[in-house]
């Protein structure tokens, strides 16, 4: 198994703060991110920069071009393996050290994909272990409508997708203000009874 780590969105929900450098308990998300890919024998980050010295950055093409374009750049920043699996995360999510295990658990069978899904049964395709030859296959069908396609048409592609189902705490990104105080996250404060953030009383 290898996997990538997509942690070059713009935040735009989060006035462009850096979502990936947020502090969860003692690490950053993005730390979370490659603390739940350990046991992968290789490991991308597709973003502007990688903290740690064994794992690579790359950058997706054009930049901010979506999810697909992200998995395209690290799929090529990866040499193809046969029979390889490839686990897909995003650096924004606090619990992604709980929820990968379960996913890992989960996979088995003749499916493409094993992709998480939430309570409300949304399925989560940066929580997921791929199949690397669908993957491939999936993102080189898309042909020059890599940039900027849909996640949701991504995994149309693959002839199986298997849910996972996971508790929301689980699956749950930052996106917005109102996600990293859910979270916990410092300097966002708490959320009130009408789940709008509001600063912590001392």
């Amino acid at each position: 198994m290898r996997a990538l780590i997509l942690a070059g969105g713009r935040a735009s929900r989060l006035a462009g703060r850096d979502k990936t450098a947020l502090q969860y308990g003692s690490r950053t998300l993005l730390e979370h991110a490659v603390a739940a890919a350990q046991a992968a024998r290789e490991c991308v980050i597709v973003g502007p920069v990688s903290p740690f010295p064994a794992i690579r950055a790359v950058l997706e093409e054009p930049r901010y071009g979506g999810p697909v374009a992200a998995l395209a750049a690290g799929l090529a920043a990866l040499t193809p393996a046969e029979d390889g699996d490839i686990l897909v995360l995003a650096a924004d999510q606090p619990r992604v050290t709980e929820a990968v295990p379960a996913l890992l658990a989960a996979a088995g069978g003749t499916a493409a994909a094993w992709v998480a899904v939430d309570e409300a049964g949304r399925r989560q395709p940066l929580l997921a272990l791929y199949r690397e030859d669908a993957l491939r296959a999936a993102v080189a069908s898309l042909g020059d409508e890599v940039a900027g396609a849909s996640l949701r048409r991504l995994l149309a592609q693959l002839p199986e997708v298997a849910e996972v189902p996971l508790a929301d705490r689980l699956t749950a990104d930052v996106d917005t203000p109102e996600d990293a105080a859910r979270a916990g996250i410092p300097g966002f404060g708490v959320l009130s009874e009408e789940g709008i953030p509001r600063k912590d009383h001392p």
